[in-house]
């Protein structure tokens, strides 16, 4: 409770170092409490490399807690959440930028602060695909808000997330998809001893100059990346997952 008060009261006036470490630790405690196991694979970055542009596929609202529990990142939502009781406002606090998906012209405004904020080197996170999934595959991703990084010229970080029951088989569980309330996922979740969420860091991908013509080929190399990461996450209990590791890219 001390956690949410301090994000409904001071938690906007804090540094953002300090913050980002509250998130964190908040982001891991509640992701214990709910049962869930974090494991990290791939080219790894250090919590997240500065001005970066995070995309993973998305399969549920946990997918926030996951990424929040391991990264400095701030996150781009639909406005809708705005209107959640409680939450919306405490996310809100939390200095995530919404977007009205409803409105075209929305995104030219959004892309503008996320360039800002990726130049003054936050690292912000996107799920291109708009809605979430059963988890199974991928959809197709949005390639609207990937102007921000050509913009700004930072980085764009794929990411893959899958969840696994406690036998290790691929769960939907954790889904909020669909007609699926959040209470719903919340009681499927509850009734599983164990959840393991799998994430896997694909090589970041570079936007100087010359290395991708339009914002649609910057998305498409992006979701072969999580494609591939969710791919290499498939369906194989008891075998550990083997990934090489890949070096950083740095920003010109």
């Amino acid at each position: 409770m001390a956690g949410f008060f301090m994000l409904a009261t001071r938690f906007a006036r804090l540094p953002n170092e300090q913050r980002a470490e509250l998130t964190l630790a908040w982001s891991k405690k509640f992701l214990a409490i709910l049962g869930f196991e974090i494991r990290l694979n791939g080219a790894i970055p250090e919590r997240m490399p500065r001005s970066a542009l995070v995309v993973c596929n998305h399969i549920s609202w946990i997918d926030i807690l996951a990424l929040a529990s391991c990264s400095s990142t701030r996150f781009i939502a639909k406005k809708e959440i705005l209107h959640w009781p409680v939450v919306g406002k405490l996310i809100q606090r939390g200095g995530t930028l919404f977007i009205d998906r409803s409105n075209r012209r929305d995104a030219s405004r959004v892309n503008k602060q996320m360039a800002e904020a990726l130049q003054n080197g936050d690292s912000l996170t996107v799920f291109p695909e708009g809605t979430t999934s059963l988890g199974h595959g991928l959809l197709p991703f949005k390639a609207s808000l990937f102007e921000s990084a050509i913009l700004a010229g930072s980085i764009v970080q794929p990411v893959a997330i899958r969840y696994r029951d406690e036998t290790g088989h691929v769960t939907t569980a954790p889904s909020y998809a669909g007609e699926t309330t959040f209470w719903d996922c919340l009681r499927h979740v509850l009734k599983l001893r164990k959840i393991v969420i799998d994430l896997y860091f694909g090589p970041a991908l570079n936007t100087a100059p010359g290395e991708f013509s339009t914002r649609a080929e910057l998305a498409e190399a992006a979701r072969r990346e999580v494609e591939h990461g969710f791919t290499l996450l498939s369906d194989r209990p008891g075998k550990a997952m083997k990934t090489p590791a890949c070096p950083p890219v740095e920003v010109q």
